[in-house]
């Protein structure tokens, strides 16, 4: 697996500077079959914030909000691609930091799911 990303910047509409981070995952054909077989498309590797509310039509109202401004990235986000707006560059770096740590865990998962129905030697 590699990861690519690409940083860029744009102006907003009242002229305030938005960065933006590309990511994506460029998968192995076996690395892709592993996801499928495992179904792990939906498994979050990144999310800025955890979703805690209440209920009824604030609670409703509070979750939207949220969502609005929550950062996530799936497994599906990576293979295929996803681009991540931030308000500073601040920011984005901590996002970018985060993607990469979670990309280096979730390549140990892929490469550990390479190795079920056999066994593993180390040497100790």
């Amino acid at each position: 697996m590699k990861l690519l990303l690409r940083r860029d910047q744009r102006k907003s509409m009242i002229g305030k500077a938005v960065f933006s981070l590309e990511v994506r995952a460029q998968l192995t054909p076996d690395e892709q079959a592993n996801i499928a077989k495992y179904k792990l498309g939906d498994t979050m590797l990144y999310q800025s914030h955890e979703i805690t509310g209440g209920s009824g039509l604030l609670g409703m109202a509070s979750r939207l909000a949220f969502k609005a401004i929550s950062i996530s990235v799936s497994v599906g986000d990576l293979a295929g691609g996803k681009k991540i707006e931030c308000k500073d560059i601040v920011e984005m770096l901590a996002v970018e930091d985060q993607i990469k740590e979670a990309a280096t865990t979730f390549k140990a998962v892929l490469e550990a799911a390479t190795r079920f129905g056999g066994e593993e030697v180390l040497e100790i």
